[in-house]
């Protein structure tokens, strides 16, 4: 019973990542950035004596050690290589280390953005919970939830007459 639970929680929380975050968009921009500068990269070392990316595979793997600050990545020899490589790293840069930032961020201050999907949240949390709450939580839940009805009811009136 408490693993159908977590496991619901767990794909709540990565729903709530993908769609209430910029996280989807921001690793779609990362991957195609990687991909397009790994290419450029690749085409500028082609055929230039002493470049250990001899391939696109190894161009995709500098790609990932350059912008993850991995330090592990061997330096593009020719000029053009070596200033697109550098804008790379720090492009690539701001959208990883970005992309994290900007995702905890809109995580975090999703309720405080949002407060009726925090109250609805709420109700529901404590509606799974019935059975533990007590007659005095249960009378408080009763209250709030009459309350949040009887405000409906006059907002559905003013918008009604507008």
């Amino acid at each position: 019973m408490k693993k159908a639970g977590s496991r619901a929680r767990l794909r709540k929380f990565i729903s709530d990542i993908s769609v209430h975050t910029p996280f989807s968009k921001m690793l779609l921009l990362l991957v195609v950035s990687w991909l397009i500068f790994s290419a450029a990269i690749y085409f500028a070392e082609s055929g230039v004596e002493g470049s250990s990316i001899a391939s696109y595979g190894n161009a995709l793997y500098w790609g990932i050690a350059a912008f993850s600050t991995a330090g592990i990545a061997d330096a593009p020899i020719s000029t053009v290589a070596q200033l697109i490589g550098g804008i790379w790293i720090v492009l690539g840069s701001i959208l990883f280390f970005g992309a994290i930032v900007a995702t905890v961020t809109a995580y975090f201050m999703r309720p405080m953005l949002r407060p009726h999907k925090k109250i609805i949240e709420t109700i529901e949390y404590n509606l799974e919970q019935l059975e533990d709450l007590s007659i005095d939580e249960l009378d408080l839940l009763k209250e709030t939830v009459d309350t949040l009805i009887e405000h409906v009811e006059n907002l559905k009136g003013k918008r009604s007459r507008v």
